[in-house]
């Protein structure tokens, strides 16, 4: 049952107090804000990436005091930018309980929530053996903090040995200005730095450092997890890392402006029919930076402007497919966004006075100039088209007899409910937030879609996203359930994407019509 507004915000402040008073936290006033700069890359795409603007300002000196602010919300999709300064560690982070969150001890756990934005200010902020945990989570900004040492092995352990870690239905995150690393690999305890599965998409990696770690990251935990994708690493520094800079199975990322060092064994994987744009870098003092390595799932890229400086070549064989000596394209990958990159001759000097966390959050102006962040760029305020009463078009339900699948459900709930034309079933995701989908054998046009909330439980569905399924992007967003009207699109797959909710969400039927 929805909760009135006042008792809502009463739930609030009480949780907030609590932390307040154990230490940890301030209550400062909500401010336009999120993060310094605008994200860039892939993570503008897809209706962008805001993290928490023009939500409450929080202060946090612990991990516990960062979860009693993701709890501390009226609701999961609430935005909200937590300042943290000070070392977060296992012996402050602590799970806290609450209808906006779902924490757990030991790591720090953005689950089931949207529009948050972690940003280290004042003296610097470092999670000190504590890995941030992204999973079934939206439109997050993570900027200028440090995450080292995070073990999956030895003790303590955090995040399966993962700095930071994406999954499960995982939309629009930008990592920004952090400083990750570890203090070796997988024999003493580490996994990933910046790993990405199960369906995790639209994401830049930029002005960052990942160092001393056997496995820098990844896209796709399998061959056969190929959903992951549209991913950007630009103005990195990647340096002792054996491999994964990074592994991606599947997918398209889009790797430009980053400078590598002492790449020891293999950097750019790409197999399992990936596709890597890989352009204007600067290779140094490293050994098969581009390829296919370990596997004879092939993998292609597109390599333009590279600068290679003292880069030595393993010879192809059955299960390893270098790209260089001569460093050929095998494909062509198209980017949907503006850059400017650099030229590869100064991505050295640019990374170098820009990567990582304390750095000042400064930039590169694509010509080779370092300069002060630029402010950000204001998110959508008023989305079109919004929701109107549930009034049906015209025309025939095309949900009826189509196919149905999407994310997390809840227990005793079906996706076979979305299209049953039986309003007494319905289907819930798991928590409350997550995705579902009608799709179809052959391409179908689509011009509205109307979402109809189970009996008891009408106006609990918070903000949303429309996408067509096949090209990934968005058609329509806004506030609440009801008819969403759009320019009719020809498509085989459409989901319904709830980023935001006030409880626990329960559409009776995803219908949709051509006109």
């Amino acid at each position: 049952m929805r909760q009135p507004v006042t008792r809502r915000l009463q739930a609030a402040l009480a949780t907030l107090a609590f932390a307040a008073a154990a230490g940890g936290i301030v209550l400062t006033a909500p401010e336009a804000s999120a993060a310094t700069g605008s994200a860039t890359g892939y993570a503008t795409q897809n209706g962008g990436t805001t993290g928490g603007a023009g939500g409450q300002t929080v202060r946090a000196t612990t991990g516990t005091a960062i979860h009693a602010a993701l709890c501390g919300r009226a609701a999961a999709g609430t935005p909200i930018v937590i300042e943290v300064e000070g070392t977060i560690n296992h012996g402050n982070t602590s799970k806290v309980s609450g209808s906006s969150c779902n924490t757990a001890d030991g790591v720090i756990e953005l689950k089931q929530i949207s529009n948050v934005t972690i940003v280290g200010v004042g003296g610097g902020a470092v999670f000190d053996q504590i890995g941030i945990h992204i999973r079934e989570s939206s439109n997050i900004i993570i900027q200028n903090v440090t995450v080292k040492n995070v073990k999956k092995s030895g003790s303590p352990t955090s995040n399966g040995g993962d700095a930071i870690g994406m999954e499960s239905g995982v939309r629009n995150v930008w990592v920004d200005h952090t400083t990750l690393e570890a203090s070796g690999g997988e024999s003493e305890g580490y996994d990933g730095l910046f790993d990405m599965k199960a369906d995790t998409r639209y994401v830049t990696l930029s002005y960052s450092i990942l160092r001393n770690s056997g496995r820098g990251g990844l896209v796709g935990s399998s061959e056969s997890d190929v959903s992951n994708g549209f991913v950007t690493y630009h103005h990195n520094l990647y340096e002792n890392i054996d491999s994964r800079a990074p592994l991606l199975r599947g997918g398209v990322g889009h790797m430009f402006n980053n400078h590598y060092v002492r790449i020891n064994s293999s950097g750019i994987n790409s197999r399992a029919g990936a596709r890597a744009k890989v352009e204007n870098n600067y290779f140094e003092d490293s050994k098969d930076v581009l390829g296919t390595f370990y596997t004879d799932a092939a993998g292609y890229w597109q390599a333009d402007g590279n600068t290679l400086d003292n880069v030595t070549w393993s010879s192809p064989g059955e299960d390893n497919n270098p790209a260089g000596p001569a460093m050929e394209s095998t494909t062509t990958v198209s980017i949907p966004y503006a850059y400017s990159p650099d030229a590869a001759g100064c991505v050295p000097d640019v990374v170098s006075r820009t990567a990582g966390a304390g750095k000042g959050l400064k930039v590169s102006d694509g010509n080779c100039t370092v300069q002060p962040p630029t402010e950000p760029t204001p998110g959508p305020t008023d989305p079109t088209p919004g929701p109107t009463d549930p009034t049906p078009p015209g025309g025939t339900n095309l949900s009826i007899g189509a196919g149905s699948d999407g994310s997390s459900k809840a227990s005793g709930t079906s996706f076979g409910h979305l299209r049953d034309g039986d309003l007494t079933t319905y289907w819930s995701p798991a928590g409350s937030t997550g995705h579902a989908s009608i799709k179809w054998d052959s391409a179908t046009a689509v011009s509205s879609v109307v979402i109809r909330e189970a009996a008891g439980s009408a106006g609990t569905i918070g903000a949303w996203r429309l996408r067509d399924a096949d090209a990934g992007t968005v058609l329509a967003s806004g506030d609440g359930a009801g008819t969403i009207s759009f320019p009719r699109t020809t498509l085989r797959k459409i989901t319904f994407e709830i980023v935001g909710s006030t409880g626990s969400p329960r559409i009776a039927e995803f219908e949709t019509y051509s006109d």
